[in-house]
């Protein structure tokens, strides 16, 4: 079973530092848990992703559900076997998917607004690709065109063949440029949801609730006393956090207000590297984010002199390691004009060592600020 120990609080500010006790290992937090959205962090094995200090994935419930199915990994032992990784695992539930391919592919939007939009999404809207219901969500699967029907029951279902350590409550992450009558209509229908994956709660997994709202301050509140109040073992906060860091942090500070101390905390879908000291300052135990892996297929390197787009031509002069002060194998053994080679002749191997150099930087990052922590110094 899992468990999760809060060792130490900052002098400071809402940082914490953390043990949380897994089958398959334990978790130092404040943490960064890489998407592994296929069971597999993109272009990296699961033995490099160890190295690049990876203490913890996450997998996707919609899309292994979808290919290869979820009979096929249990079949096959549990997705730790299945992918070849032995250290902790979470599974999400597949409510974000209720954005991303819902208002998010229609409109072309992330879930994290960067300014205000001067429309919004109202009360009994639905997207063109999927269909929200009481009961749970209609999708229509992108690769075939063939419909999938995902609720609450179905999410705890799949996930429970996954065998990750940690799973989560089916939830609908919604748009961020949603009125607060959708939003009203979306929470009471997550809230409900929450309520009936408690009742398929399993034996052997973690499970957390989720807390939604949008960037409504009152909703959010009202969220996080109502998911705290059920028996989780664990939150997660997930949706939007309006389109500035300050809203992001009040809204965080509204929500971690009404947590129990003694569960630990998710943050969904959140990390960039500016994110990650106000994430931990406000108490956030763990989060997942694809920025890393993301950015490094698309020539981004994450340094110490700041982001370095790697595919220009300029860096064809440059013999330099990709960054003097990182000690992992890449900043070791390679120049930057060879990685520049890479990405302009659209070798894979350049994508796989921007990657693991990416999560490298992240996971050390954090490391330190784990370390800052323990010394009193956040």
């Amino acid at each position: 079973m899992v468990k999760f120990y809060p060792v130490k609080k900052s002098r400071w500010s809402q940082a914490r530092l953390g043990i949380l006790k897994t089958p398959h290992g334990e978790i130092e937090t404040p943490c960064l848990v890489p998407v592994a959205t296929q069971a597999v962090v993109k272009t990296l094995t699961s033995e490099e992703a160890v190295a690049a200090k990876c203490q913890a994935l996450i997998a996707n419930t919609y899309h292994l559900h979808q290919q290869p199915g979820e009979g096929v990994i249990k079949r096959a032992g549990g997705l730790h076997q299945f992918m070849h990784w032995d250290r902790p695992l979470m599974t999400d539930s597949g409510g974000f998917q209720v954005f991303s391919l819902g208002f998010g592919k229609d409109l072309g939007l992330n879930k994290i607004l960067k300014k205000e939009l001067p429309f919004r999404v109202k009360s009994g809207q639905q997207p063109k690709l999927l269909n929200i219901t009481e009961a749970g969500v209609h999708f229509t699967s992108f690769r075939d065109g063939k419909r999938y029907f995902l609720g609450p029951k179905e999410s705890i279902k799949v996930q429970k063949a996954l065998g990750a350590d940690i799973i989560f409550a089916f939830d609908e992450c919604p748009p961020p440029h949603a009125d607060r009558e959708y939003l009203k209509e979306s929470l009471a229908r997550t809230h409900r949801w929450a309520k009936e994956c408690l009742k398929l709660r399993p034996t052997r997994q973690m499970l957390y609730g989720i807390v939604q709202g949008g960037s409504d301050t009152s909703l959010r509140r009202e969220s996080a006393q109502f998911i705290s109040a059920l028996p989780f073992n664990g939150i997660g906060i997930g949706g939007e956090f309006g389109h500035n860091k300050s809203q992001m942090k009040k809204t965080l500070d509204t929500v971690i207000a009404e947590l129990p101390a003694h569960k630990p905390r998710h943050l969904l879908g959140v990390g960039h590297l500016e994110d990650i000291p106000l994430i931990i300052k406000a108490g956030i135990d763990t989060f997942d984010c694809t920025v890393p892996t993301h950015y490094a297929r698309h020539g981004i390197a994450f340094t110490s002199q700041g982001r370095l787009d790697m595919a220009k031509s300029l860096w064809y002069k440059d013999k330099n390691p990709l960054d003097k002060k990182c000690a992992c194998f890449v900043c070791r053994g390679y120049r930057r004009n060879y990685l520049t080679h890479l990405l302009r002749a659209k070798e894979i191997t350049g994508l796989k060592l921007l990657t693991f150099h990416n999560l490298f930087f992240f996971n050390t990052l954090i490391e330190k600020i784990r370390n800052n922590i323990k010394r009193g110094y956040v």
